[in-house]
C-alpha cells in the first residue's frame, strides 16, 4: 500500500505540500549519514518516487529502504529501464520505482534469479 512519511513532508519552500496533497510532495530523509530527497506522487493510475542525492546515485540498499518506506515490504515496485530514446534525464544522480495502481507486478520465478 502506497503511503507518504508525513514527518518528513517539506511543507514551506518550493516544494511545499500538505496532507491535502495525499500522497504528492517532496520528503527529505535521513539513512545512515546521508540524505535522501525523495518527490512522491501518486496520479494518472501509477504510484511513483524519485530518490536523489547530490553527488551520487542511490544505492541498493537505499532504494530498498525507501521502497519499504513508502510502500510495504511484501509490495513490488519496479525500476524501469527504458529505451535509451525515451530517457528523460532531469537530474544526474536520480532513480525511480514505480507501481500500476491495480496491477500486480509479474515477476520471473525465483529459481531464475538463484538458489
Amino acid at each position: 500500500m502506497f503511503k507518504v512519511p508525513e514527518d518528513y513532508r517539506i511543507t514551506e519552500g518550493n516544494f511545499k505540500s500538505d496532507q491535502r496533497f495525499g500522497n504528492n510532495g517532496a520528503f527529505p530523509i535521513m539513512f545512515e549519514s546521508y540524505r535522501l530527497f525523495i518527490i512522491a506522487s501518486d496520479g494518472a493510475g501509477w504510484e511513483h518516487v524519485s530518490v536523489s542525492l547530490k553527488n551520487r546515485c542511490p544505492n541498493w540498499k537505499e532504494m530498498c529502504f525507501i521502497k519499504d518506506t513508502f510502500w510495504g515490504e511484501e509490495d513490488c515496485v519496479i525500476q524501469y529501464h527504458p529505451p535509451k530514446s525515451e530517457y528523460i534525464n532531469c537530474h544526474p544522480y536520480t532513480l525511480h520505482l514505480w507501481r500500476k495502481v491495480g496491477e500486480n507486478v509479474i515477476m520471473p520465478p525465483k529459481i531464475l534469479v538463484g538458489i
